[in-house]
Formats: C-alpha cells, sequence, structure tokens
C-alpha cells in the first residue's frame, strides 16, 4: 500500500497529507509522486468531492527533492544528461501535470518550510493559506540547478515578475508575513488553526455547486493562455451547461426563496 499521501474525507472535501515527516516530506520520490497523481485521479472521478487540502505531516510541509540523492545522484538525479531530462518529464513533472488539471479547487495548508518543489507544490494549487511557521523558498540556485518543475512559470503568476527574480535569483527564504504582504499566500493562521482554517475556507467554496465549481476552474485556468474571443466562446458553451443543471434552479429559488440552497450535483 502506497502511504507517501494520507488521503481524509471530510464531507465534501479531501484532504491531502504528505506523509513522509522524517525527511520533511521531498516529493521527488516515485511513491509520492504516483500518490499525488492517484489522488487526484481518484477527486477528478468523483463528483462527490467539492474541494482539496494539501499539507504535510510533521513540522515541514515539503522540503521539495531529495538532496541526499541529488549528491549521490540517485533515483531522478542519476544518469547522463539524457536520462535526467527523461527523469524529470516523466518523474516530478507530473506532479504540476496532474494539479494543473485538478477538477476542484485545491488549498495549500502550509504549515511549515515549503522549500524548492516544495514551494512550487504550493504554487500548483488554487489557494494557499499559511502557518505562521511556514517559510518559502525558491531555492533552486542554492544548490545549483533550476526550477525544473515548472516554478518558472508558477511563480511569477503567483507574486509578479520582480518578486519572483527576486526569490528565484538569490533563492533565499521569505518568512509568512513577507508571504502575506507579497501575495503568495492569501492568510496567516496560529499553527494549531491552519488545518481547521483550511477546512472552513474548503467548505466555503464547497457550498456550491459542484459542476459550477469545475466549470469556473476550468475557465480560470484557459484563461491564462487563451484569447479573450476564446475564452468568452468557451464560457458560453459551459453557461449553456449550467443554466440547465438542476443546481442552477436550486440556487435560483433558495435565493428568491431566501433559504439555504441543497445542492445535489445535477
Amino acid at each position: 500500500m502506497n502511504d507517501a499521501v494520507l488521503t481524509e474525507r471530510d464531507g465534501d472535501v479531501v484532504i491531502w497529507t504528505l506523509n513522509r515527516p522524517d525527511t520533511r516530506n521531498p516529493i521527488s520520490e516515485p511513491d509520492v509522486i504516483e500518490a499525488l497523481e492517484d489522488a487526484v485521479a481518484a477527486a477528478n472521478a468523483d463528483g462527490s468531492v467539492r474541494a482539496a487540502i494539501i499539507t504535510g505531516a510533521g513540522t515541514a510541509f515539503s522540503s521539495g527533492g531529495n538532496v541526499k540523492h541529488m549528491r549521490d545522484r540517485e533515483g531522478m538525479f542519476g544518469g547522463a544528461p539524457a536520462e535526467l531530462r527523461q527523469g524529470y518529464r516523466h518523474g516530478i513533472q507530473r506532479i504540476p501535470r496532474a494539479l494543473y488539471h485538478c477538477e476542484v479547487p485545491t488549498i495549500a495548508a502550509v504549515n511549515g518550510p515549503a522549500i524548492g518543489a516544495g514551494c512550487d507544490l504550493t504554487l500548483m494549487c488554487d489557494m494557499r493559506i499559511a502557518s505562521t511557521n511556514a517559510t518559502f523558498a525558491e531555492s533552486f540556485v542554492k544548490v545549483g540547478i533550476i526550477p525544473g518543475d515548472g516554478g518558472a512559470w508558477l511563480l511569477p503568476r503567483a507574486i509578479g515578475q520582480a518578486r519572483a527574480s527576486e526569490m528565484a535569483f538569490t533563492g533565499e527564504a521569505i518568512d509568512a508575513a513577507t508571504a502575506l504582504e507579497w501575495g503568495l499566500v492569501s492568510r496567516l493562521t496560529e499553527p494549531d488553526e491552519l488545518l481547521p482554517a483550511a477546512l472552513d475556507l474548503a467548505n466555503r467554496v464547497a457550498a456550491n455547486p459542484p459542476h459550477v465549481l469545475r466549470m469556473t476552474k476550468k475557465l480560470m485556468r484557459e484563461g491564462q493562455h487563451q484569447s479573450l474571443e476564446s475564452l468568452l466562446e468557451l464560457s458560453a458553451a459551459m453557461q449553456a451547461l449550467a443554466h440547465h443543471t438542476e443546481d442552477h434552479h436550486e440556487a435560483v429559488g433558495a435565493m428568491l426563496d431566501r433559504r439555504p440552497p441543497k445542492f445535489t450535483g445535477r
């Protein structure tokens, strides 16, 4: 059984916990990559899942890559250049692809240091909240490599080119307060309040019609690279579907009746 990522269900929300606390939850190992892929695939296939939270076991969110394996040139860090390239493409790069195509809104609950690929993992999520113990470092230059998991695409979109460049070119960590100021996270909590706060946010998301949530996320993803005209066409097509869902009629009826809606995903 693959226990690299623990999955827990809380109502309409699924919680994914990186479960390698002894090594600070690196995500470069095959079992973690496979577990995250499987978790996303399961959520995509389960219409009752309306939001997902990613967090880390222990004191760290994720240390990113396994530095000892880098030193020893083991695993994905071993082999000739052509083999290393394929190792990245068919290894850790599967994580940003999986999370990019995760159909439900995702929240990173950053409980501690998020370093290198661990920092980028938070950026792969739609929303980020952090403990006051959290730190963030786009630290690849510190170990003489580049962001190999999409960080150069993700980070500027989250905090802008200038601040992303500062993080990537210095490799230095920023604390939780700076992450909040820079817009890397949307809120901070005390350590013991992090998961409850993440669940509160997830439940406020999950309170909305599930099909509309998934379509809205798809539109926001497509809007990152499509023209306005293309996105308007896609929006019109999706809107036609939304208008014919039972949940749309329930939402309108509940609003007019001034009562809480009951969404069924139909």
